[in-house]
């Protein structure tokens, strides 16, 4: 003898008999489950980064000559091309915080507004050595063949000269000044991103997304725009972080030489050079500017490495 289990009709059964639409209690609870699952994410990173006091404090570092840049007289009230005669060469003090010059004014106030005019002249070379290495790197390893081998080899005969000494020899042709120093050093870095965005063009276009675009007819000129670039787009920012402290070092080093803004101008490689002739007795005007750029090339450098490491982990 057969026994009928008898099973009792389920609230979404019974609401359906009524006519009614059931009530689903997982799309109510799917917003606040999100909710949840992006505020762990930021207690994640949160935890990450606190793991890391290393990039904190250079993101800290390059987010404070930033704020120099942006708003000097935030943190200084002395005029950065005035001096005092009478206060010439003081040491660092409560007053002065990295002393004075030969001419009485305030050094903390000229590294301070100087950094608008380093960092702009970083920023210019390392816009020019991304887009026109970026370019010339996505158009070798798109196009290949005799386009691929006359790009890279002069790349190469790029790379073979080094930097700065091919820095002054631009400046030769392009002049004194600022931008020309920042134009120089872009140019000088254009075969690092040229090489690094022909590799990275040459791995994503073997991709299977990217076989499968070209086999349903879609244009290389999409390709390369809505495929290629943006996922090859990442180890050349990274590269990017890295040149920006390479950049302000560069640019700091011809502005020591002397083929930078001509003086009052506080830039930092300048200051350097203004201080060194009175190193025995005035150290303070060569080491606290010197420690500046250091900090700054450091933190940019640590940031390319953080960079780097997310590239490395993605999926």
């Amino acid at each position: 003898m057969t026994q009928q289990l008898v099973r009792e009709p389920t609230s979404a059964e019974s609401s359906s008999s009524d006519g009614k639409p059931p009530t689903s209690s997982v799309g109510s609870a799917a917003p606040s489950a999100v909710g949840r699952a992006s505020a762990r994410g930021w207690v994640l990173r949160v935890r990450q980064a606190v793991a890391k006091p290393g990039l904190v404090l250079s993101v800290l570092v390059l987010a404070l000559v930033i704020l120099w840049a942006l708003v000097p007289e935030a943190f200084t009230q002395w005029p950065p091309d005035t001096g005092v005669p009478s206060s010439r060469l003081k040491p660092p003090s409560a007053e002065h915080w990295f002393g004075t010059d030969s001419l009485g004014r305030d050094l903390f106030s000229r590294v301070v507004h100087g950094s608008a005019t380093s960092l702009a002249a970083t920023a210019v070379a390392v816009a020019v050595g991304l887009v026109a290495g970026s370019a010339l790197g996505l158009l070798a390893g798109s196009i290949r063949g005799w386009v691929d081998d006359a790009i890279m080899r002069v790349m190469d005969v790029l790379l073979a000269i080094p930097s700065l000494l091919l820095s002054l020899a631009l400046i030769t042709v392009l002049g004194f000044g600022t931008i020309n120093i920042a134009i120089a050093v872009g140019i000088a870095s254009v075969a690092n991103f040229a090489r690094i965005m022909r590799a990275e063009t040459l791995r994503v276009s073997t991709a299977v997304y990217v076989e499968a675009a070209r086999s349903s007819g879609v244009g290389w000129h999409s390709i390369l725009l809505r495929h290629v670039l943006p996922n090859a787009a990442g180890p050349v920012l990274a590269l990017s972080a890295l040149e920006f402290g390479m950049a302000v070092l560069s640019i700091s080093s011809l502005s020591f030489l002397g083929f930078g803004a001509p003086p009052p101008s506080a830039e930092w490689g300048s200051l350097v050079a203004g201080g060194r002739d009175y190193l025995v007795a005035a150290w303070w005007l060569v080491t606290l500017p010197g420690v500046v750029i250091a900090a700054v090339v450091l933190s940019t450098n640590r940031i390319s490495h953080a960079f780097q490491d997310s590239e490395r982990n993605r999926p």
